[in-house]
């Protein structure tokens, strides 16, 4: 066995807890020479990453090596975050194509998008997938103002609040911790809101739909009685459901749509009103003015 094999099996064993990275830090704890990485390097045992960093057995091959590789360059006091951190949790599909880390300290290596921040507060540090990142809420901050330039905030923190790892009491707090953040004002009215997150555009939308034809704001996703309904009018005690083809299209879900309906009416007085995206895109006009007269009857007939 070569001389070097026990220790570059306790080199592997550690790239293996790192997604197949070392530092130079850590190649000297393990005694290795600058010599002795030149010469990992050339045999192609070792793959320099980024600088002080090094990619065992081979390059990174995806972006979880890629984004373990970059906090490690950016030594202590850095994680991953912003939309790099946003993808590890699972709040988006598209990695950013430069790993983004935030750290206290102004160390900037070449290739990688390094935001330098004064501080973390309490639990916005944690470990996910075995990489050093942000918080969820502190990932959502970082992330809201570019989010909403392009349309997708609402639905993103929505789609993150129905994972586990999201809750609006810890939007509420971040945003508490960091009320001069350019997001902060923003990402606590969303979290502010009545109701339960949305799990469509769809969804995000009918407020919005509602407000343009100068009808009451619903609450979106609120239980009623025992039973989420999509959209409540409370005053009036008029539910609707959004429905689309691909989630009613079964004859299960059919009869249990209707004897659900059925039951709001016959136990609360709740009138169900079912609406379809066609309906609010190809007939807007009808069917918004029809939804007006029942919630102004619902109010005659309820004395609201």
């Amino acid at each position: 066995m070569p001389s070097g094999a026990p220790t570059d099996a306790r080199i592997a064993r550690l790239a293996a807890r790192q997604h197949g990275n070392v530092t130079r830090a850590q190649l000297q704890a393990f005694g290795l020479s600058p010599g002795a990485v030149a010469h990992r390097l050339r045999s192609g045992r070792m793959h320099r990453v980024f600088r002080g960093v090094y990619a065992i057995g081979r390059p990174p091959g995806g972006p979880l090596e890629l984004a373990n590789a970059a906090v490690l360059a950016c030594g202590e006091g850095a994680a991953l975050s912003h939309f790099s951190a946003l993808a590890l949790w699972g709040f988006s599909n598209r990695w950013p194509q430069t790993p983004q880390v935030s750290s206290v300290h102004d160390r900037r290596p070449t290739g990688i998008d390094v935001h330098k921040v004064s501080w973390f507060g309490p639990r916005e540090l944690t470990t996910q997938l075995g990489i050093r990142t942000t918080s969820p809420a502190r990932t959502m901050l970082d992330c809201a103002r570019q989010l909403q330039l392009h349309g997708r905030l609402e639905r993103t923190l929505n789609e993150a609040l129905l994972t586990p790892y999201l809750f609006e009491g810890q939007l509420v707090e971040v945003c508490a911790r960091h009320p001069r953040h350019p997001a902060a004002a923003l990402v606590r009215e969303l979290a502010g809101r009545d109701g339960g997150p949305t799990r469509s555009d769809w969804e995000d939308d009918f407020p919005a739909w509602c407000q343009r034809h100068g009808l009451p704001r619903p609450t979106i996703n609120v239980v009623v009685c025992g039973v989420e309904v999509d959209a409540w009018f409370e005053h009036e005690r008029v539910a609707v459901e959004l429905d689309g083809w691909r989630f009613h299209r079964s004859r299960a879900s059919f009869e249990a749509n209707r004897e659900r309906d059925t039951v709001l009416l016959a136990t609360a007085g709740v009138v169900t009103v079912r609406l379809t995206r066609r309906h609010l895109n190809d007939q807007t006009e009808r069917f918004a003015g029809l939804l007006a007269q029942i919630l102004a009857r619902r109010r005659r007939e309820l004395g609201a």
